[in-house]
């Protein structure tokens, strides 16, 4: 039985060259060398290590049309995944109304505390005038008891 050479395995495996290699040296895919140092692969060693997998020109056409057939499985997780989408759309709806409204009442409470701070200063304002004028002027002392 002909054995194949490196680059024919390579193009009916459709691998490369130096991945057929690497299986080589690594025991994955056996190969004899030959006297020149190419190596000759069995093809039967060749699709036990890399099957083909059948040509369906139904699944190439769906490929080329850019529509893959999906599994049910894979159908129930997208459906899953656009349920999780969905409540996270909603939490961050969530999470915009309620910074709205924490804005709107941080803004309600800085006017307040503007109007009660604008109210204490006119409150001061006054009463100033009365602390302004003694009653009477105070008798001034001295600083020493000898010297009244």
């Amino acid at each position: 039985m002909a054995g194949l050479t490196l680059s024919q395995a390579a193009k009916a495996s459709k691998k490369s060259k130096s991945t057929l290699s690497r299986a080589i040296k690594m025991g994955r895919l056996s190969a004899t060398r030959l006297d020149d140092g190419n190596f000759s692969i069995d093809p039967a060693e060749l699709f036990r290590a890399y099957p083909t997998t059948p040509n369906n020109s139904y699944d190439e056409r769906l490929i080329e049309r850019g529509a893959t057939p999906v599994p049910a499985e894979l159908q129930s997780r997208i459906s899953m995944l656009e349920l999780l989408l969905e409540k996270e759309r909603e939490a961050v709806a969530r999470e915009r109304e309620i910074s709205a409204r924490e804005r709107e009442i941080s803004a309600d409470l800085k006017e307040d505390r503007d109007r009660w701070r604008q109210q204490a200063a006119s409150l001061l304002a006054d009463l100033r005038p009365e602390l302004a004028e003694p009653a009477s002027p105070a008798k001034r002392r001295a600083w020493w008891r000898w010297r009244k």
